[in-house]
């Protein structure tokens, strides 16, 4: 294993332990507002202008991008022939795609 595979090995596996807390909330919001028969209004009304969503969703979308992004590039190399430089220029375009979208939903909600 190259310095740079251990490196996003790392980043990988940070980013699930950022992930799995995030996912719980995430998860209990949604049964909170579906049981509470929250309408998407009355969710906009209680998210825009919070900064503890607004920064909670925006850790989550980074946690995301990483390790979606070094998931796929990992995925790509066991399953086919990419390798190499366009691969990593490939996924990285991938990953701040990802995170360029998720930012913008979260100030769309937040």
């Amino acid at each position: 294993m190259n310095r740079v595979d251990l490196w996003l090995y790392v980043a990988q596996r940070v980013s699930a332990m950022i992930l799995a807390p995030l996912v719980i909330v995430h998860l209990l919001t949604i049964i909170y507002a579906i049981q509470g028969g929250l309408t998407a209004d009355e969710i906009l009304q209680r998210t825009q202008g919070n900064l503890l969503w607004g920064s909670l969703y925006s850790l989550f979308v980074i946690a995301v991008a990483v390790h979606g992004s070094i998931g796929l590039r990992a995925i790509i190399q066991e399953m086919s022939t990419w390798h190499g430089r366009s691969l990593d220029l490939s996924i990285g375009l991938f990953g701040c795609s990802l995170l360029y979208l998720g930012i913008q939903a979260v100030r769309a909600v937040v």
